[in-house]
């Protein structure tokens, strides 16, 4: 007979192989008793201790690697019951399965083991059969508390590295947030008679809104309000890549391009240029310092309005196709005029929302 296939008296065969990663503690007064379950054990494959008492078998328990306690009824000092409760008590990492043995029929009797935290019983005289049955269903509730662990333990060190990715893109928008806000440059100017205020306030980290001010003759100040389609990362490297053309020679945005030949350009630039499903909302207002003319193209962007100085808002501007979505579209020029103490505001659509 090999050692994985023991024959038993009881005609079963054992698999000393398959049980070793689990521990099984005896506990019993009687030494026959002791070792004829403990031969019975390690035949089946299990790693086995013994003690003789409640408190041995306690001391036992405190170290690592017992799995599964099984424990007579009846004992000298500390019964079988009472060993089962002080064994809740102790700190394990692990479940521990505990069975009583015991001659005990009366449902008073089973209540109470269940009360003092058995997992099962076993009847005396012990049947091997029924033992090694009570054993497996132990060893399928300690195999899955054992593999919840191991996932929990994975999930927290999934969820660790989580928070600490989480901690570094956090740290990365607080930076990119600064960068962006830089783009606006200088948040107040005074241009002759004319007063340029810029405000730019995210309403997460980074987003697809900025405003700006182009270079142009002394004579002439040029601002923009633009808005990309989305949210976070994508919208604002977008946002930025179409301030710089507004301000380069891409769009030619000076003082001889109407700003409806602007807003026609850079609806051709999005197209060709940044290959993204992403579209623009503008508007683009140039200013005329000394007589307050204004002339603004709209691209689907809230519209600009103009605060008098006696209070009214005039809304002004033809709404507009955004830049991006069609090929070829066309914007119009649209005349306004600013008189002393009136103001132009111009507005993306994260002060609405």
């Amino acid at each position: 007979m090999t050692p994985a296939t023991a024959t038993r008296a009881d005609g079963q065969a054992g698999d000393t192989g398959a049980k070793a990663d689990f521990g099984v503690l005896v506990v019993d007064d009687s030494r026959l008793q002791r070792h004829i379950l403990v031969t019975l054990l390690r035949r089946w494959g299990y790693r086995v201790e013994e003690a003789a008492t409640g408190p041995e078998a306690l001391l036992r328990c405190r170290s690592p690697g017992i799995d599964v306690v099984i424990s007579d009824w009846m004992m000298p000092g500390m019964s079988g019951p009472e060993l089962c409760r002080a064994f809740r008590r102790l700190p394990r990492r692990g479940y521990g399965y505990f069975i009583l043995l015991t001659s005990k029929a009366e449902k008073a009797a089973v209540a109470e083991g269940l009360e003092m935290g058995a997992d099962d019983f076993v009847g005396k005289p012990v049947n091997g059969g029924e033992l090694r049955a009570r054993l497996l269903t132990g060893e399928r509730i300690l195999r899955m508390e054992r593999e919840l662990q191991g996932k929990n333990a994975q999930l927290t060190d999934a969820l660790a590295e989580a928070r600490r990715l989480h901690d570094m893109l956090g740290k990365d928008l607080a930076e990119a947030r600064s960068l962006q806000t830089s783009l606006v440059g200088d948040r107040f100017r005074r241009l002759g008679r004319v007063e340029v205020a810029l405000m730019l306030q995210p309403s997460h980290h980074v987003g697809g809104d900025l405003v700006g001010m182009l270079p142009g003759p002394e004579d002439e100040v040029t601002v923009f309000s633009l808005d990309v389609s989305g949210h976070g990362i994508p919208s604002a490297l977008i946002a930025a890549r179409l301030a710089a053309y507004l301000s380069s020679d891409a769009l030619a945005a000076g003082p001889q391009t109407p700003p409806s030949e602007v807003a026609a350009r850079l609806n051709h630039l999005i197209l060709e240029d940044v290959g993204s499903d992403h579209f623009a909302t503008l508007v683009l207002a140039r200013i005329h310092m000394e007589s307050g003319a204004v002339v603004l193209a709209q691209a689907g962007h809230p519209y600009p309005a103009i605060h008098r100085l006696d209070g009214r808002v005039e809304f002004i501007g033809d709404g507009g196709l955004p830049a991006g979505l069609v090929p070829g579209a066309t914007y119009e020029d649209v005349p306004a005029r600013l008189s002393p103490g009136d103001r132009l505001v111009l507005v993306s659509d994260g002060l609405t929302e």
